[in-house]
């Protein structure tokens, strides 16, 4: 079995096509025509994780986050990508990366995310396109209502975050609908109030924003790493159902890069 049969089965669940114009998601290096020996997942190549990679005797990786998202003019060992390019290139390892696509697909990181937080009801907050039954973010309800403190710490203990940030909530807040999207995806906060959500869950939000949608809506940044590394788990799934005896495996080594103190 060649290395674009396995990323094959990973296109048909997130074809490259969903994702957005400035990402990189596809092949970032390797031959797609080597056989496959095993699949490493994780969220973001480093030159550990290819070393992690070669020690078990896996020739794929498949992470969320491109390892190329800019120009590269010359490979000298500069920066982590530049790094483990020539790294991948002398182990004869092919990297393949599904980022936005997998926000985008039916069943990607906002839908595995809500999943998770046990949502019913689930729709999409921002369509590829009007109609489209694909794009960024999901609502849905909760069993029952929450405070805005025990919304948070559900977060918290859900996505395994060493801490969260939320809003002052708006007095008598309760929440029960709620929107979400995997990442840095601030800019969807009006697309969740016009929804109708009481809270908002993503990542890498800004002082201002806390600050200005605070009366319409509890605003939780939990982490861009701990809200997409659920897309190890979609990876794995996808090869695992379709492929059952290929070897595929979560990086053992893979930590969050933020430390909480």
């Amino acid at each position: 079995m060649k290395v674009r049969d396995i990323i094959a089965a990973i296109e048909a669940y997130a074809p490259p096509a969903l994702q957005e114009g400035y990402d990189n998601t596809g092949y970032q290096v390797g031959d797609p025509e080597a056989e496959a020996t095993g699949a490493l997942l994780c969220v973001d190549v480093t030159d550990d994780i290819i070393d992690e990679a070669k020690s078990k005797g896996a020739n794929l990786i498949i992470s969320h986050h491109p390892l190329l998202f800019r120009g590269v003019k010359c490979v000298i060992g500069r920066n982590r990508p530049e790094r483990a390019l020539a790294k991948a290139i002398r182990e004869g390892i092919t990297i393949y990366s599904s980022h936005t696509a997998m926000d985008s697909a039916i069943g990607g990181v906002s839908w595995r995310m809500a999943q998770r937080l046990g949502l019913t009801g689930t729709t999409l907050l921002v369509p590829s396109h009007p109609g489209a039954d694909t794009g960024l973010g999901v609502t849905g309800e909760l069993p029952r209502s929450l405070t805005p403190t025990e919304f948070a710490s559900m977060v918290k203990s859900t996505f395994g975050c060493g801490a969260v940030r939320m809003s002052r909530p708006a007095p008598g807040l309760a929440v029960k609908k709620v929107a979400l999207c995997g990442g840095a995806a601030a800019e969807f906060l009006p697309e969740a109030i016009a929804a109708g959500a009481q809270a908002y869950v993503t990542a890498d939000c800004k002082l201002n924003q806390f600050l200005d949608y605070a009366p319409d809506i509890l605003l939780v940044d939990a982490g861009h790493f701990e809200t997409e590394e659920c897309t190890k788990e979609i990876f794995f799934d996808i090869l695992t159902e379709k492929f059952p005896n290929f070897a595929v495996s979560y990086s053992d080594i893979e930590k969050n890069p933020i430390i909480y103190l």
